[in-house]
């Protein structure tokens, strides 16, 4: 009997996973195409016939940043609901993407910071540039809705809130038990409405 050929797209993202999960748990240092091909099942040889080079996985990888994470971002930012409960979810959703795509930004901020791909760097400079504006899209609403300071800079909350993502990889990483992920997510969300609330 023999085994059904798997198609370009599924092999695709299999390596791609793959990459995120030897980043996550093995380290940047032995993410080597042999290791990768063996975490997949295939040669080192298939992996080349998917993708060209190791950037161009990397750029395949964030692709699916911008459809997957970003567009979910984009829906709750712009939904018609209360500005805090759409804060809530916006947290939770962006915090549940890391969580499901363990590795993501260890593998984003290192390739970014020590090569000098320009057109990575573009990319992710778009990614945190959008997440901020529509973060501060719903503090906007929040305070036209009369719930939030209105003395809140919009703009200095969006800086202050890329920062929530790189602490919650830290915190797993640095964790000896599992990560609640709800109960980050709940004291996050909590913490930031002290940060907004009308003194």
């Amino acid at each position: 009997m023999t085994t059904k050929r798997k198609s370009t797209e599924i092999r695709k993202e299999e390596i791609k996973s793959a990459v995120l999960k030897i980043i996550y748990s093995e380290g940047l240092g032995r993410l080597s195409t042999r290791n990768l091909a063996e975490k997949v099942g295939i040669t080192e040889g298939a992996i080349f016939r998917h993708f060209k080079t190791k950037a161009e996985i990397i750029h395949g990888i964030l692709e699916d940043v911008k459809t997957e994470l970003q567009d979910e971002l984009r829906k709750i930012a712009i939904s018609v609901e209360p500005a805090e409960k759409r804060l809530k979810n916006f947290i939770c959703s962006h915090i549940r993407y890391l969580e499901d795509h363990k590795g993501i930004t260890i593998l984003l901020f290192s390739e970014a910071t020590h090569t000098n791909d320009l057109k990575l760097k573009m990319k992710l400079n778009e990614i945190l540039s959008e997440q901020k504006l529509l973060i501060s899209k719903i503090i906007h609403d929040g305070k036209k809705e009369g719930v939030w300071d209105k003395r809140i800079n919009e703009e200095e909350f969006g800086t202050f809130y890329l920062g929530i993502p790189l602490s919650f990889n830290i915190e797993r990483v640095l964790s000896k038990e599992e990560l609640n992920i709800s109960e980050f997510c709940d004291n996050t969300y909590k913490l930031l409405l002290k940060v907004l609330s009308k003194k």
